[in-house]
């Protein structure tokens, strides 16, 4: 069976009929369909975009009716905790409204799919149901898929807490979303709910050695990288960092911790989301590829157009422009 993997799409519906129209997908009584594929989705269908509801319909009628098959996003986690009030009863949320530091912060993040069901409650409950039914990722026959990061020693350890499809329990909620006080803890190689998935839906970043930090394009100093987590050949700062080459030039040339290097299996190709990249969508790995080119900003919504090749190929993209 071929598919066709999916980016993010951040709520831009006309992104994704367009790129379904190119793909060969047809729209009948309200469901895109191909007569011989399936598309698989990422995740992190909302925020951002001008269509909310408009995207989350489409992808969730393709998945329902056996069109399409999708993974959850760390916006789609993000919504649910949003929604889910804190366990304490102290009046707030598991993602926080009105802390003073992260409130403004969660908000402005989610803002455009709060302004298309805020006011419509029952969608909303409806919407954020739907999103916990979502698994963290899909092992298929021919390959994989995860939102972030294909993590397999967190992934076996995270399986037995979950349901047998791989999606988040009621009771997981808490501790997969409220990061440890101790932020050394999350630094060392022992796997916890909030550090797996947190690393399947958001990547790995590491701390760099002290003192060094660097400033990202807001001023904002940081002493922490995200890594190439995909690049088994990237064991150092300057190569693992997901950082412009300005920034990596400064950074010591140190090798990253042991644990921070996966070793993601190469039996069959994985395929994840997002990233973020710009311009032309390439292959980052022979068996790796990133679908997510910045449709949720001014970039083209991406699919990568798989007919059973272990050895992933750039001509295989096809892209909504």
């Amino acid at each position: 069976m071929g598919y066709d993997i999916i980016g993010d799409i951040h709520g831009q519906a006309d992104k994704l009929e367009a790129l379904l129209k190119r793909l060969g997908y047809e729209r009948r009584l309200g469901l895109w369909r191909h007569p011989s594929r399936t598309a698989i989705f990422v995740g992190d269908f909302i925020d951002r975009g001008p269509r909310q509801l408009d995207t989350v319909a489409i992808v969730r009628r393709m998945v329902e009716e056996g069109a399409a098959k999708a993974v959850m996003g760390n916006h789609e986690l993000n919504a649910i905790a949003w929604a889910t009030p804190h366990p304490s009863g102290n009046g707030e949320y598991l993602r926080p409204h009105n802390h003073p530091k992260w409130g403004v912060k969660n908000r402005n993040q989610h803002a455009k799919f709060l302004e298309a069901v805020e006011r419509q409650a029952e969608l909303h409950r409806d919407l954020v149901k739907w999103f916990m039914t979502l698994p963290l990722w899909l092992e298929l026959q021919e390959l994989r898929v995860v939102h972030a990061c294909w993590h397999p020693r967190f992934m076996d350890w995270l399986a037995p807490f979950l349901t047998e499809h791989r999606q988040l329990r009621a009771e997981l909620l808490e501790p997969a979303t409220t990061e440890p006080e101790d932020d050394a803890a999350k630094d060392n190689a022992e796997p916890s709910i909030f550090k797996a998935v947190e690393a399947l839906t958001k990547g790995i970043e590491i701390p760099l050695p002290a003192p060094h930090s660097f400033r990202d394009k807001d001023q904002i100093e940081r002493n922490r990288v995200r890594i190439r987590w995909w690049d088994v050949g990237a064991a150092d700062y300057p190569s693992a960092a997901m950082l412009g080459p300005e920034i990596c030039d400064q950074l010591p040339g140190d090798p990253i911790p042991e644990h921070a290097r996966i070793a993601p299996p190469t039996d069959k190709p994985i395929f994840f989301g997002h990233y973020w990249f710009t311009g032309t969508p390439k292959v980052l790995v022979e068996h790796a590829a990133c679908v997510d080119y910045s449709a949720g900003k001014d970039g083209p919504l991406v699919a990568y157009r798989w007919d059973g090749e272990n050895r992933l190929t750039n001509a295989a993209f096809v892209s909504s422009d």
